[in-house]
């Protein structure tokens, strides 16, 4: 059984148990990071030098970066076929959406999700998060219009990268006291996930 290092409400490690949901894997969590700790310590960074989590232990193998976490699983466990095709083209498209998420998505949505979610209201920038809410509404409309006519992010069928920006997104749907523009396309997606188990189970809690 695959042990997985990290706390339940941080969004990378909702991405990997979110995954384990969907195809039905086993695994072992133990709570590190924050408050739990753990991943200062020498033990943890023997496994993991950046300190952060998730990090997977599958036997004698380690492996850290979420993202990268994900595909391993896929390629290693199986699953549905589709969430991480073995066509070049198809692999390559969702591949984009894991890179951008790093790139652009979690840079953007950062700032917004400390400020308000965990920064006590007395100390809220309040002028700063307004900007750096429009800043990730920007980010996100690349998604929204990419989603247009399609059901999932990579047309019909429900991929990694799904699970990927799911998670992000119910923090961008979820942070409280933000006004969020229109994004029809987005949000039926986002609605859309809401609906399977492993989102529900997972991801549809409280943010903290």
């Amino acid at each position: 059984m695959i042990t997985i290092w990290g706390r339940a409400n941080s969004v990378n490690v909702q991405k990997v148990l979110w995954l384990c949901e969907e195809i039905s894997l086993s695994y072992n969590r133990i709570d590190a990071g924050l408050q739990f700790g753990h991943n200062t310590e020498s033990e943890y960074l023997a496994m993991n030098p950046t300190g952060k989590v998730p990090t997977l232990v599958d036997g004698d193998f380690v492996l850290w970066e979420s993202n990268s976490i994900l595909r391993y699983i896929v390629m290693q466990y199986g699953g549905p076929s589709a969430l991480y095709p073995a066509d070049a083209k198809a692999r390559a498209s969702i591949d984009r959406w894991l890179d951008w998420s790093l790139s652009t998505l979690q840079p953007a949505e950062r700032p917004v999700f400390w400020g308000i979610v965990r920064t006590p209201e007395a100390e809220r920038d309040l002028e700063k998060i307004s900007a750096d809410v429009v800043k990730v509404a920007k980010v996100w409309s690349v998604l929204d219009a990419h989603l247009k006519g399609r059901d999932f992010i990579e047309g019909a069928s429900f991929t990694i990268a799904d699970i990927v920006l799911g998670a992000f997104a119910k923090r961008w749907f979820g942070i409280p006291g933000i006004e969020r523009a229109r994004m029809p396309s987005l949000q039926r997606w986002y609605a859309s996930l809401t609906t399977r188990p492993g989102f529900r189970k997972h991801v549809d809690v409280q943010l903290s």
